[in-house]
């Protein structure tokens, strides 16, 4: 029987693993939480029954304590209950899926408590993949990717011949082959718009302004422990290639599939097993040709901070996730332009004090420090 924890259970990532529990009789859900979603996380605990349940605001907590008191499952409430799903005695592997550095403190705390991690939160590498890393390894867990891209690239791997090259791929998201001026006219509900993927609303501004894909590749170099200047982006608009690993002899190997998260969660969860999910499969013959451009990064200026940031180290990948979290947050709610984003980020990137190797603390001091900072900018 395979135990898990869910952080984030009423999001995409947290839904869709939830489908694949359902399609697997031999999962046990240990643990759920969710942000404020309290009507999907009672539905969630009346399905699965869970030891553990939480949710972030107190009130919420008592909410949910009441409607679930014929349960057996226990309410906790913030980071407490965060750390409490995340360190459930039971769990053997906790999906991460909580959205920006929220995820940090219970990722740690589930390493420390001996758990596999299933990462779908890239800001705990983004942030501290400096202090995660060595840390799952004196611990001997493992870290098994659920981003698409770094699944793939996982899925690729060749445990007799190091990587030399990765090519991270991107869709592009809905505008691509757009110039500067025409990201100007963007709405939200423009952005809000993917082509190939179904997330939630942050991820989708993130692949809008492909600061997404800047993320990935400082998470992919501390995953696989290659350098930013041997990760590459490639946009492959179909999203059919997930991404491909270049090896000495300049053979690549690529994993293919359909756009479908639940492929990557299934491979994290039951690794080295792959697990039946649908019967959709890519269709070369109606497929017929895949496409291939590079990202303009004068244009995406995002993605050029955020690769940046990464080649920098230190405290510049949490200040730039940190900014980027509170521009996105603002453009949701319609408070700032589409390119004001990449324009935060490079002024709290440009203000902030260095530090080469910051701390947890530090690091969260780092993202308090930047939403002030950013407070005080006028737009």
């Amino acid at each position: 029987m395979k135990r898990i924890s869910i952080l984030g259970s009423t999001g995409s990532i947290g839904t869709q693993t939830l489908d694949i529990v359902r399609l697997n009789d031999d999962v046990k859900v240990e643990a759920l939480t969710a942000h404020k979603n309290i009507d999907l996380l009672e539905k969630q605990i009346r399905e699965f029954h869970p030891r553990v349940a939480a949710i972030w605001e107190e009130s919420d907590a008592k909410l949910l304590f009441e409607r679930i008191k014929d349960t057996d499952t226990k309410v906790y409430f913030g980071m407490d209950g965060l750390i409490e799903a995340a360190t459930v005695k039971e769990s053997d592997i906790v999906v991460t899926a909580v959205v920006g550095m929220i995820g940090i403190e219970p990722t740690v705390a589930a390493i420390n408590a001996g758990k596999d991690i299933a990462l779908a939160n890239k800001e705990t590498l983004v942030c501290a993949g400096h202090i995660i890393m060595p840390l799952a390894k004196k611990t001997g867990i493992n870290i098994y990717p659920v981003d698409s891209e770094h699944s793939a690239i996982f899925q690729c791997l060749d445990r007799h011949n190091p990587i030399k090259k990765i090519l991270l791929t991107a869709s592009g998201g809905p505008f691509r082959g757009y110039t500067k001026e025409d990201l100007q006219k963007v709405t939200l509900e423009d952005a809000l718009k993917h082509p190939n993927w179904s997330m939630g609303k942050k991820i989708t501004i993130d692949s809008a302004t492909m600061v997404n894909k800047g993320l990935e590749i400082i998470e992919a170099s501390h995953l696989f422990n290659v350098d930013i200047d041997d990760i590459e982006v490639v946009i492959q608009k179909e999203s059919i290639i997930h991404s491909m690993v270049e090896f000495k002899d300049n053979g690549i190997i690529a994993q293919l599939g359909t756009p479908d998260m639940r492929l990557p969660i299934s491979y994290a969860l039951f690794y080295p097993e792959r697990r039946y999910i649908s019967d959709d499969r890519v269709d070369f013959a109606s497929l017929a040709t895949l496409n291939f451009s590079k990202p303009d990064l004068d244009v995406f200026e995002g993605l050029k901070l955020a690769m940046l940031a990464g080649k920098r180290g230190g405290s510049a990948p949490t200040v730039l996730n940190a900014a980027n979290e509170w521009a996105v947050a603002k453009f949701l709610k319609k408070k700032i332009r589409f390119t004001d984003i990449p324009y935060l980020i490079g002024k709290a990137l440009d203000a902030h004090e260095f530090t080469k190797n910051p701390s947890i603390s530090d690091i969260l001091s780092l993202k308090k420090w930047t939403e002030e900072y950013l407070e005080r900018i006028k737009i």
